[in-house]
């Protein structure tokens, strides 16, 4: 499900220029919004784990399905609508190719993923409580009682984690499965983001969410630590057995990875315990080195975030130009 070359590239561009449109609808907030309403009406009584396995997976399946008519329709108007024989307009359909640069747009967060973490240092150089409160609008744990060290590690640690699931994820799945298969992938990422943990609450009506996301990051989680050691060049492969032996050392199968690869860059420790929902959850460390963070540190995050997405952006380009002429 291939689509044009330029399309992808317009949708990267606006959102390296603009990052999220926060004053405009926002599919994510839509699908935050249906996860709500079905978590609301099921997550109670008997059979949780298969309702929430239904809800799951009725919801992934719907948004694949429905981007996939929506590209279907805008086909079939470009063929009633514009002369067959002429190759370049056939292959351009004005509407669909705004749709997948729209959709593109949409579903990367590296600049607004960025922007945070930058406002997180900004706001802790002016006081623990500022900062505390900028990182809890990027993190699930409980942010009420870290050190000034817990907030910035955290804000690291989420720089590295979601650049595998705002951008490099997506677009894996952009690439095997066009714009569908991109906004599936954001409605798997919702709903382990809302539901899939391992609390009373969410630990039956979230399981299926939560392995399905685990399936979905496999690859992506893996190939997003290989371009960020890569992307920073250095001791590359010193920092590739360290991100062999210590991706595993997270409660989740992907998320150790990128994070393994930033501390092994910046030589530092992430992980350790955190509080979520008010429950302790006692995570292992990622590297020995607990050396103080600063300011430094995140500048060279988001340098090696923004090689890493360049990266994958030149590696989906080719991929698509490719299949594009091809087809």
């Amino acid at each position: 499900m291939v689509i044009n070359p330029f399309a992808l590239i317009a949708g990267w561009l606006l959102d390296f220029v603009f990052g999220d449109p926060s004053r405009l609808p926002h599919p994510i907030v839509w699908f935050g919004k249906m996860i709500a309403a079905g978590e609301r009406s099921l997550n109670s009584g008997k059979a949780r784990k298969a309702k929430g396995a239904i809800m799951a997976v009725g919801l992934i399946v719907m948004v694949f399905a429905l981007a996939w008519m929506i590209r279907a329709i805008l086909g079939i108007f470009a063929l009633l609508f514009f002369d067959g024989t002429n190759q370049t307009v056939y292959k351009i359909p004005l509407l669909l190719y705004l749709f997948d640069a729209v959709v593109v747009f949409y579903c990367l967060a590296g600049t607004t993923l960025i922007r945070e973490v930058r406002a997180v240092f900004a706001a802790l150089d002016r006081s623990l409580e500022e900062g505390r409160a900028q990182v809890a609008r990027i993190v699930g744990r409980d942010t009420s009682a870290l050190s000034a060290q817990e907030v910035r590690t955290a804000a690291l640690e989420t720089l590295a984690e979601n650049l595998s699931d705002g951008v490099i994820a997506p677009l894996f799945w952009l690439a095997l499965l066009g714009t569908p298969g991109m906004l599936a992938y954001k409605m798997v990422n919702t709903l382990d983001s809302m539901i899939g943990y391992k609390t009373e609450r969410y630990k039956d009506f979230g399981c299926w969410a939560a392995h399905i996301d685990d399936i979905a990051n496999y690859i992506p989680a893996r190939l997003t630590a290989l371009l960020m050691v890569v992307g920073n060049g250095g001791c590359i492969m010193r920092n590739l057995r360290f991100v062999w032996q210590n991706g595993r050392n997270h409660a989740s199968p992907n998320s150790g990875y990128p994070e393994a690869a930033l501390a092994s860059i910046l030589d530092c420790r992430f992980g350790g315990p955190h509080y979520y929902f008010g429950e302790l959850f006692d995570k292992p460390y990622i590297g020995d080195n607990d050396r103080p963070l600063t300011t430094e540190d995140m500048k060279k995050a988001v340098s090696v975030n923004r090689t890493a997405e360049a990266m994958m952006m030149g590696i989906v380009i080719v991929v698509e130009w490719f299949v594009w002429n091809v087809e």
